[in-house]
């Protein structure tokens, strides 16, 4: 069949024009970056694939997740993220305090409850997470997208702990913190900040007597070989938060904003899921690999000795925050109350 000039330039306009509409799409197709502070299976790492698995079911863009050391500690990667060399970091507030002084309330001890579901109300519902903390992070050039639980933070140490006389003498290492160094003196220890790639040594050389970490992190850390003596203080939950870069957030389209948002809401309720018996499981498992862990859960009387020494660093807080710190505390004692009432 013999075709027309005038066709076959109609046929060669559509075909620019189709080649056209593709290169817009593939240009709109990003690869992200996203970087956290655990091990591969750990809490972090499940939010960060299904952070990564909504992004790339619902949109032409990919996720490349970094784990624990691939781009260095946690430092590191708030610092790339703040600089825009990662879109995404994960980062608790253990470490975030440094920039945000406000994000250290979570170290105070005997202020979250430890019972899970009233820690998972706490974190849907809560105004101080929900509405205070995104404007906390947006002054430090970061989009607070999710705040979540982890788990209840258990201590190890060279032998049990069941008063605060037991911390006498000894050294436990602490993330890079103030709060949490007047968390651990408050209790009678000596508070040692190291990275977390240096705790395992540390104890096998006895150049610390403990450290505290959700169970998980003690399993797949192996910190029960070289600290077996555990302890359940019930002082509190370990928090979390997923958050990007500010400008790299600002600069997406309604859609892509609305897509991270959704992918975040996706992640946290894939993770309360992950993280319902992990504890148990953890546990298990460690007591399964070793006969000289011990496993100690304080009495609702041995606990009030530790929770006496609560308020010292309460004050302590306000003293570092300010007011707005002091607002916070209250707003976030309301919650609770909202919550366990």
């Amino acid at each position: 069949m013999k075709t027309s000039a005038s066709f076959t330039r109609i046929l060669g306009v559509s075909a620019l024009a189709a080649a056209t509409l593709g290169a817009a799409s593939m240009a709109q197709a990003a690869n992200w970056r996203y970087a956290h502070e655990e091990y591969e299976g750990d809490v972090q790492d499940v939010y960060a694939y299904a952070f990564k698995e909504y992004i790339e079911d619902n949109s032409d863009h990919t996720l490349q997740v970094y784990r624990f050391g691939e781009l260095g500690e946690s430092d590191d990667i708030m610092e790339q993220t703040q600089n825009g060399i990662l879109q995404f970091v994960n980062q608790s507030p253990g470490f975030t305090g440094s920039l945000i002084p406000e994000a250290q309330i979570f170290f105070i001890p005997y202020l979250m409850p430890t019972d899970m579901d009233t820690v998972v109300q706490f974190f849907r519902e809560s105004k101080a997470i929900n509405e205070d903390f995104p404007e906390l992070y947006a002054e430090q050039n970061l989009e607070l997208l999710q705040m979540y639980p982890e788990g209840e933070m258990v201590v190890t140490a060279d032998e049990p702990i069941t008063e605060p006389a037991d911390f006498d003498g000894k050294k436990i290492r602490i993330m890079t913190n103030p709060l949490l160094a007047s968390t651990y003196e408050a209790f009678g220890a000596t508070a040692t900040p190291l990275p977390w790639g240096e705790v395992y040594g540390a104890l096998q050389t006895n150049m610390i007597q403990g450290q505290e970490n959700p169970i998980f992190w003690i399993e797949s850390g192996g910190l029960y070989e070289v600290s077996p003596n555990l302890t359940f203080t019930g002082h509190g939950w370990f928090t979390t938060a997923a958050m990007a870069n500010q400008d790299f957030y600002n600069g997406l389209s309604s859609e892509d904003q609305q897509l991270i948002q959704d992918a975040a809401d996706y992640a946290f309720e894939e993770i309360l899921v992950h993280i319902d018996g992990l504890a148990d499981e953890a546990l298990a498992a460690i007591e399964a690999a070793s006969d000289d862990v011990t496993v100690t859960r304080l009495t609702d009387e041995q606990i009030e000795l530790f929770k006496a020494r609560a308020p010292q660093v309460e004050e302590t807080f306000i003293e570092m925050t300010g007011e707005s710190g002091e607002a916070l505390l209250n707003q976030f004692k309301a919650d609770l109350e909202a919550v366990t009432n």
